[in-house]
């Protein structure tokens, strides 16, 4: 188990690695970090960010931009912003990173009941379709 204090390779420690909540229900994938910068200079993590609005601009090039578009085009707001959770509310790292709030809670899984409500349950055999 990491602790969040020790210091590390937040890419290699973070990224792309399973957020869980406390009842180690899935909440979404770490898809880029917000780094600030401390006041000796050095770089923390402030928030995990998740969805395709943070990994598309991360994979970069023409399918990180079309990942983007997409996404822009499927939210209903002005300007969407990817899924974010306060790097405070991480509790410890180990194969997943867990978080002390509900994945109800976090409300940052938006695009996927969106994907999977209007996408994906309509796929015969995919649970709920008919």
């Amino acid at each position: 188990m990491t602790s969040l204090r020790a210091t590390y390779d937040a890419g290699l420690h973070l990224l792309d690695r399973q957020i869980v909540d406390p009842d180690d229900a899935p909440v979404a994938n770490v898809d880029d970090l917000e780094l600030r910068e401390r006041a000796d200079g050095r770089l923390a993590v402030s928030a995990l960010l998740t969805g395709p609005g943070a990994l598309g601009p991360r994979t970069g090039g023409r399918l990180g931009s079309w990942m983007v578009a997409i996404w822009r085009r499927l939210r209903p707001d002005a300007d969407p912003q990817p899924g974010r959770i306060e790097a405070r509310l991480v509790t410890h790292t180990d194969s997943a990173v867990h978080v002390s709030a509900r994945a109800r809670d976090l409300r940052v899984d938006g695009f996927e009941q969106w994907a999977r409500a209007t996408v994906i349950d309509k796929i015969p055999g995919a649970g709920r379709a008919e």
